[in-house]
């Protein structure tokens, strides 16, 4: 199947007479939010556009009234650059009243606009947006706010308010944006949940069970004041990852149908198929992303197709990857004890995908043809193994991530070392950890690791693993219930040492602390900054820290400490 993006909500130029029409009728002095309750956001950009999205409120909406847009140069709106109609045929309950429009072909390259809509007389709030740079440009940098894992139940989002507040160009999302399940939430063992960020799903059930829950589920994580004004403020790329629609999802091509271990209904195939198709309508319907969409289509694999290609000018090349839609089962699924024990890394087994097939291909022809300064790969899950132990008493407690599907990840690797490919840097979410590590054709089991280390055998390294942090996802101290007053302190060194000291193609390791990741390309540089914000206080003063800076040199596949 051929995509081609066609959005399904047009936005035709305003005539001279809708705009005066719309502008005299405007209420300053009503609440934004009485109308746009989940605000704007934008994304999807291109060299001359994005895609700006808003929701209008169901008791806001009145039959057959329009809603208005208007894009400047300035925040005052004294210099408009594009002014336009959403027809009232479009913004209705078939998809709970959500709006976007796209903006390709109507803004200039490497820019920074302000935008906001208008509906029966009341205007949003203001949004920024920023286009990517032309083609065959050369910008000096680039920076990213690296995010991913945001569960609303286990946490403030005070890290959003220092994202809003970042000299970032874009936001990548790494995935779990949304997570599917509500009922009380309880922070590691069994300690008291946040009784204010509790969700009733309009089901009733504690896990999502159909489109109105997972609209339920994007509509309160939106009504968090610090989220909406980072995707006010800053232009968001985002890819997803299962919580978008169930925990540990993957594809059964025996039954042409997906599986949801996680879920009580999750071996019923019609049942999360159907499942399936809602998270991804509702996935659609609340990001502002320029993401191939056929609801029609026969088959699923041709109803979504989320891996898309971002160029920065010859900086870099951004390749975002669907790492739930097409893979295979994991050799041992992640809910049972078996996949501690080390005959489950698959990592000889060629049938098992992570990318599917044409995915795939794509992945690896974008690679070798990217001939930027970077190629970064917006990744979900963590590529590098993390294997604990020796020899037989090993264990490989991420199946869920690539070391399930090594024989992929060798191909992948493969191409990168053999590829042409300039300064391979992967960014990664999911694990709810900082980590920094080396991609590597091969990685030494402990026994070789007595003979040849890899922190000094250079050799073999193709990339570097650049991991950001949960925003409020259960990381792996607050699971054993490690992760606050003295025993945190005691116990954050010795983790991150003992990790490092059994893994030793891994840099960096931090398990005890909630946070994100700024990621800054230049011509000289990749810059990794980690930084921690405390997410037990709902408050825009919620303490903020930097843990470490690390940098990656143009040309070598080296992680340095910045002092």
């Amino acid at each position: 199947m051929t995509f081609e993006f066609e959005p399904s909500r047009p936005v035709r130029p305003a005539a001279a007479a809708e705009v005066e029409a719309v502008r005299p009728a405007t209420r300053p002095e009503v609440d934004p939010a009485s109308t746009f309750p989940q605000s704007v956001a934008s994304g999807g950009p291109t060299p001359t556009g994005v895609v700006l999205w808003t929701r209008v409120d169901p008791d806001a909406h009145e039959p057959g009234e329009p809603l208005f847009v208007e894009v400047a140069a300035d925040e005052s709106f004294a210099d408009v650059r594009y002014e336009g109609v959403v027809d009232a045929d479009v913004v209705t309950p078939a998809h709970d009243y959500t709006a976007k429009v796209d903006l390709d072909g109507e803004l200039e390259a490497d820019s920074r606009y302000y935008y906001r809509f208008t509906y029966d007389g009341v205007s949003s709030r203001t949004g920024r947006c920023r286009t990517l740079p032309a083609p065959g440009s050369s910008p000096d940098r680039v920076r990213f706010g690296v995010l991913t894992c945001q569960h609303y139940q286990n946490g403030y989002f005070g890290a959003y308010h220092h994202v809003a507040g970042e000299d970032v160009d874009f936001l990548v999302h790494l995935g779990d944006f949304i997570y599917e399940t509500a009922g009380e939430q309880y922070r590691g063992l069994g300690r008291d949940a946040y009784p204010d960020r509790r969700i009733d799903l309009p089901s009733g059930h504690d896990v999502v069970w159909g489109l109105d829950d997972f609209r339920h589920l994007y509509r309160t994580y939106l009504s968090d004041r610090f989220l909406r004004a980072a995707l006010e403020r800053h232009t968001l790329i985002r890819c997803w990852d299962d919580h978008a629609i169930a925990n540990n999802r993957y594809w059964d091509y025996g039954a042409d149908a997906p599986r949801a271990p996680s879920h009580p209904r999750g071996d019923d195939p019609e049942f999360v198929r159907q499942l399936t198709a809602d998270g991804i309508q509702a996935w659609w319907e609340f990001t502002p992303a320029r993401v191939d969409y056929d609801p029609d289509a026969d088959h699923l694999h041709d109803a979504f197709r989320l891996w898309r290609r971002f160029e920065f000018g010859d900086l870099v090349t951004l390749l975002a990857t669907d790492e739930r839609l097409f893979r295979t089962k994991p050799l041992c699924e992640q809910h049972s004890l078996l996949q501690w024990l080390p005959f489950c890394s698959a990592s000889v087994d060629p049938e098992r995908t992570m990318l599917g097939a044409e995915q795939r291909e794509w992945f690896l022809d974008e690679v070798s043809d990217s001939r930027s300064v970077w190629t970064v790969w917006g990744n979900e899950v963590l590529t590098l193994p993390l294997r604990v132990g020796a020899g037989p008493l090993s264990v490989y407690p991420k199946q869920d991530a690539w070391d399930g599907y090594g024989a992929e990840r060798e191909r992948i690797m493969y191409e990168v070392a053999y590829g042409d490919v300039r300064n391979f840097v992967t960014l990664t979410g999911d694990m709810h950890s900082y980590l920094a590590g080396y991609q590597r054709l091969e990685y030494p089991d402990p026994i070789r690791q007595l003979f040849v280390d890899p922190r000094t055998d250079r050799s073999r390294r193709v990339g570097v693993e650049l991991m950001t942090p949960a925003i409020t996802s259960v990381n792996v101290a607050e699971a054993v219930g490690v992760d606050e007053g003295w025993l945190g302190e005691v116990t954050e060194p010795l983790l991150s040492a003992a990790v490092r000291a059994l893994v030793p193609h891994v840099e960096f390791f931090d398990s005890h602390r909630w946070g994100y990741s700024i990621v800054e390309f230049t011509r000289d540089a990749c810059t990794y900054r980690a930084y921690s914000v405390d997410k037990s206080v709902d408050a825009p003063d919620a303490e903020r820290s930097l843990l470490t800076t690390l940098r990656v040199p143009e040309g070598r596949v080296e992680i340095e400490t910045v002092e």
